[in-house]
């Protein structure tokens, strides 16, 4: 069961709340609460797992969580027949008769989704746009009807009913990111979607600096400096480096003792490490990388 655990490394794992954050969480609470599922959309590195674990944890209910995947079916969310059992009874409470019953049965275990209807979990369906349409509709009837159909079970009845408790919050990229399906405008029609944007850089830097060993004054340098390089992939909808970049060169600048100085060659090196990647994906040239590269070297000796 991919039940969620706390993490003893809780300064990595927790979510650092801004004051937008916590107005966001407020807001979507109710929403939750008065029965409508939560859809958070927008680019890789913006925290929607994040803010969508902590708005799960907010209702005091057990937590699932589910990563969509194009391989993803009815068997995965539903459940499965995984076996068999059998079952042998020998009768000799009279010497002279003898009497042998053996019979065999297959063993059903329920998915994921089917555990958390069935039991009020809150469900947090992280990149579901992943999974293809066919097998996400359905949340159509389980949250217009109330009920999920049991394909496979073999039950005498067709379909079981949702939990009142049951919850579900979405998250997803945006149509455009490899290996992303369109959704269904039936299902999309459901959800309160609401997207999700980076924070400013000086939002950025008090997170990178609740998260890292980094003073504020150098975390504001490189939240700037990767809210400067993601500027030029304005263009590209919001792609390039994220907070996640961010995060890596403060915890390794920190951990490997390296100053956080535009000049000095090993931070240089760390950033043209961490940042020519991602910012090559939104540069329009042949040779994305070096371009990369030199918009990177630009930035840190202006």
């Amino acid at each position: 069961m991919s039940f969620i655990k706390e993490s003893k490394n809780k300064r990595s794992n927790q979510l650092v709340e801004s004051d937008n954050t916590k107005m966001l969480l407020k807001r979507t609470f109710d929403y939750i609460q008065a029965g409508y599922p939560i859809h958070f959309t927008g680019p890789a590195g913006t925290g929607k797992t994040s803010i969508a674990l902590a708005l799960a944890r907010k209702r005091k209910r057990p937590v699932m969580l589910i990563h969509g995947n194009h391989e993803m079916n009815n068997k995965d969310l539903i459940g499965d027949f995984t076996g068999y059992t059998s079952k042998k009874v020998i009768d000799q409470y009279v010497r002279t008769v003898y009497k042998k019953e053996e019979s065999v049965s297959e063993t059903w275990e329920n998915g994921r989704l089917l555990e958390a209807v069935l039991n009020g979990y809150t469900l947090v369906y992280d990149e579901f746009t992943r999974s293809q349409p066919t097998t996400n509709n359905l949340f159509l009837s389980i949250l217009e009807e109330g009920i999920i159909p049991l394909y496979g079970t073999k039950s005498k009845e067709p379909f079981a009913r949702v939990h009142p408790s049951f919850s579900v919050i979405f998250t997803s990229n945006p149509a455009e990111y490899a290996g992303v399906y369109k959704t269904q405008d039936a299902l999309l029609d459901r959800l309160i979607t609401i997207p999700i944007s980076y924070e400013d850089p000086e939002e950025e830097a008090r997170i990178v600096a609740e998260k890292s060993e980094l003073d504020k004054e150098d975390a504001l340098f490189i939240s700037q400096l990767v809210a400067k390089l993601r500027g030029k992939c304005s263009h590209n909808d919001g792609k390039g480096p994220s907070l996640r970049s961010s995060l890596m060169l403060a915890k390794l600048a920190s951990k490997q003792d390296i100053p956080i100085e535009s000049k000095d060659e090993d931070f240089q090196q760390l950033c043209l490490d961490i940042l020519t990647y991602p910012l090559s994906q939104c540069v329009n040239a042949d040779e994305a990388l070096k371009d990369a590269e030199n918009i990177i070297m630009e930035e840190l000796n202006e």
